[in-house]
């Protein structure tokens, strides 16, 4: 105990939790994947953009949570609602409708309740449009951009139908209600009721395919009713699918991608069911991006976009499975 009179010094009162998270080491390394990928965009001449940040708007995914930041123009004002952009997507297309042509965003996005050995709420994602690509077009050009950070990658392409039957013996797209629960209960410990297949889908996806996964692999043709953002075509079979791919490299997420949907009345079609679904789990009715739905009526160009997450990247380069390693401060030294 500190006598009375005695003075606290400057180093009795700094905390120890100061330093950075990762080793400089791998900060360094950091930088030079941020600057290939830069370069890698360069030389096919597509242009970087930087757009806000805060936004009067939400993501409407219900799955996906805003951080919602209060706006005064003076202290004593009322507060409006911004929130912390989840992904630069709707900026994006706005861009795309405005006739940027191919573009490329590097920079930090934000999502709440996500913290964890692979998750930070505040995180860094690449997105990148490529007008009169599509799906497949741009699956190889994904593979491109990771080859030059991975030296080695070489993935293969699986659809989702097929993934399900070499792992699971089951067609996802026939597969009754009754079929999916019952097998999802046999992996995963799924005592609850939900009459959604995708609920049943997305449980054996993430808990009993993903974890098996080795090296990368692309899986497209999602079910229709997962198509987010994506169009919706046929596949050989027949089956309505979403025009969407996801990268996994050894079970873990690394990029989804879509050939992107642009027709604005079936857009704003989309956001009123996410609302509405919204509403079902009693989750907050933010504002909506109508201005993307004007954006698709003014005309976006026929194009595939993705995101990709970076600092996932970077860990796989530096062969770490903590995002702690690859960013300089997470969430408990911000």
């Amino acid at each position: 105990m500190r006598r009375s009179g005695e003075i606290e010094t400057v180093e009795t009162m700094i905390p120890e939790d100061w330093r950075p998270s990762a080793p400089l080491d791998n900060l360094r390394r950091r930088a030079e994947i941020l600057g290939r990928i830069r370069q890698f965009f360069a030389a096919r001449d597509v242009m970087e953009v930087d757009t806000q940040q805060l936004s009067h708007r939400a993501v409407s995914d219900p799955f996906i949570d805003s951080i919602e930041a209060q706006f005064r123009p003076t202290p004593e004002s009322p507060a409006q609602s911004l929130y912390l952009q989840t992904s630069p997507e709707y900026a994006m297309k706005r861009l795309l409708a405005a006739g940027a042509g191919a573009i490329y965003q590097l920079g930090k996005v934000f999502r709440n309740g996500e913290v964890g050995g692979r998750h930070n709420p505040e995180f860094t994602m690449l997105e990148w449009y490529r007008p009169g690509f599509d799906d497949s077009d741009l699956m190889d050009e994904v593979e491109a951009l990771v080859a030059a950070v991975l030296p080695d990658f070489a993935p293969q392409q699986l659809s989702y139908r097929a993934l399900f039957e070499r792992e699971l013996g089951i067609d996802p797209h026939r597969a009754g209600l009754a079929e999916l629960q019952s097998l999802c209960r046999r992996h995963v410990d799924a005592d609850f009721e939900d009459d959604s297949r995708d609920t049943w889908l997305n449980l054996l996806m993430s808990h009993v395919i993903e974890p098996r996964l080795e090296g990368g692999v692309f899986v497209y043709d999602f079910p229709a009713s997962q198509s987010a953002l994506a169009r919706v075509r046929e596949d050989a079979f027949g089956t309505p699918v979403a025009a969407r791919f996801e990268l996994f490299i050894d079970g873990m997420e690394i990029a989804n991608g879509y050939h992107e949907l642009t027709d604005a009345a079936e857009q704003g079609r989309r956001l009123e069911a996410d609302q509405h679904s919204r509403a079902g789990l009693g989750l907050p009715q933010r504002p909506l991006e109508t201005r993307l739905v004007a954006a698709l009526d003014q005309g976006m160009p026929d194009c595939a976009g993705v995101a990709l997450g970076v600092d996932r990247l970077v860990m796989l380069a530096l062969g770490t499975r903590s995002i702690r390693d690859v960013i300089a401060f997470p969430f408990d030294l911000a």
